[in-house]
């Protein structure tokens, strides 16, 4: 991708219209850049995969959300920190390219977009199984409508995507706020079937915090999911290059993450566990339904339906905006296709999008042919995927700092708090996460198959440089 840098000690034509260097327009505001940052931290692992993560861990549940939070404030800081240095379109793969090399930037641009393919594949389908709650209609057409109606509003203009994606993150926020002041209001006055047994004693007295299987245990092995529900709180980064003003809307969006954190997950999860006991959850089942159940408010399991379905829509309409733009920044950095290039007049990448699109539509009938574990094996593989443009984020931090203090580049304007022993903490949690994956049999094919996915990705890449040797992409940055 061209590199746009906006610091002063570059160059004055880049810094001053970036934008145009890219060839994208900026037309995501501060209203849009917020909401795309809140919406990015909750989805359908806080919806409905929190139900299972109750079921087997209990109220410890609500740590192990903490400690992932803490670990992903530090991702996002250093993102961030990044940012500041230099804020561009697709940049995971752009700084792994600059501070690793150009191997690492396609394995993360290719992945990343891999990434978003299968989200949106898992998204869609999961949008379509919603509708069947209202209207028994085939599945397949449900996703089919989505699918293209996502698709032609991505095409239309950045601006569009940012207007859907604020409002399908304003649903999701206010479905939660509502929900925590219900929850205050029954532990406070009482009302409803659920006012005479509420108490936040049910966070400690039905077998204690650790309330687990196995204690502790049971709450480490819940690290995956917790994870994987805070997936694509980076896409904000991938805004970078369309935002208005990078340098003061991006570090206000970030500098949000830990209130989204302890309002939407650890306030949100007090509130339900105080009202309802974590021993009435089943896993599959949404605890905001379960609460409302208990409540004996019938018209909640219909609402919790449509912001479920708001999430998942929510989630696909990101992947489609993501999918374009890494495939655009591959291409430009002659480790894609030149036709992925390609940008309408409204400045988005026609030819990424549609390809991915016609993925996302592969994958919806792959689903209906072959429905089952298969599928939720790619879930798992989805979230190694996602989990590798953090690991580059950090690693690439640290080594952007190293050089920094060395006085070799500018200093960001937004350091990330803790410097490189944050990202090595986080880095480490991480791999504690991934080690937790392969004691669990229904995720350990995931980790089969990610060394499966490196290896065509290197022979690609070696295919490609063989073509081109001399070709500016496989040159490191300095």
């Amino acid at each position: 991708m061209t590199s746009v840098r906006v610091d002063k000690q570059h160059d004055g034509n880049e810094a001053a219209d970036s934008a145009s260097g890219e060839g994208y327009h900026r037309a995501l505001g501060a209203r849009q850049i917020q909401m795309i940052a809140i919406g990015g931290a909750i989805g359908t692992g806080l919806f409905l995969g929190a139900g299972k993560g109750i079921s087997k861990a209990g109220p410890s549940l609500i740590l192990a959300y903490a400690l992932a939070g803490l670990v992903i404030f530090f991702i996002m800081r250093a993102l961030g920190e990044l940012l500041m240095y230099r804020p561009v379109s697709g940049s995971f793969s752009e700084y792994a390219r600059e501070f690793i090399g150009p191997f690492a930037g396609f394995v993360t641009g290719w992945t990343y977009w891999l990434f978003w393919v299968v989200t949106g594949i898992t998204e869609v389908t999961a949008a379509a199984t919603y509708m069947t709650y209202w209207w028994d209609i085939p599945q397949w057409l449900s996703a089919l409508v989505f699918t293209v109606i996502l698709y032609g509003a991505n095409l239309i203009s950045v601006k569009l995507f940012g207007e859907l994606e604020f409002w399908f993150s304003m649903v999701k926020v206010t479905a939660i706020v509502g929900m925590i002041l219900i929850c205050a209001g029954i532990l406070t006055i009482g009302f409803s079937d659920a006012g005479d047994t509420a108490s936040l004693t049910h966070l400690w007295d039905l077998g204690g915090f650790f309330a687990g299987e196995n204690g502790i245990g049971s709450t480490l092995m819940t690290l995956q999911m917790v994870m994987f529900a805070f997936l694509a709180v980076e896409l904000v980064g991938v805004t970078a290059g369309e935002s208005k003003d990078p340098e003061t809307v991006l570090p206000k969006a970030i500098n949000t993450v830990p209130w989204r954190i302890a309002v939407f997950y650890v306030g949100a999860l007090i509130m339900i566990l105080s009202v309802v006991p974590w021993t009435e959850f089943q896993p599959g089942v949404s605890p905001f339904v379960a609460a409302f159940e208990k409540m004996g408010l019938g018209v909640g399991a219909a609402i919790v339906n449509f912001v479920v379905l708001t999430a998942a829509l929510s989630s696909c309409n990101s992947g489609m905006y993501s999918t374009g733009r890494m495939l655009r920044d591959l291409a430009l950095n002659g480790q894609g296709p030149k036709l992925f290039t390609k940008l309408t007049k409204s400045g988005t990448p026609l030819i990424g999008t549609t390809f991915s699109a016609a993925l996302m539509m592969v994958g919806v009938w792959i689903n209906y042919q072959w429905p089952g574990e298969a599928f939720n094996y790619v879930v798992s593989f989805a979230t190694i995927s996602g989990m590798w443009a953090w690991i580059m984020i950090l690693v690439c931090q640290i080594r952007y700092r190293l050089k920094a203090d060395r006085g070799e580049l500018p200093q960001s304007s937004f350091k990330a708090p803790g410097g490189i022993w944050a990202s090595v903490f986080a880095l480490a949690f991480i791999g504690l996460v991934v080690v937790t994956m392969g004691m669990d049999a229904g995720n350990r094919v995931a980790l089969y198959g990610a060394p499966v996915w490196g290896l065509l990705l290197a022979v690609a890449y070696l295919v490609l440089k063989a073509r081109n040797p001399e070709g500016a992409a496989f040159a490191k940055r300095s």
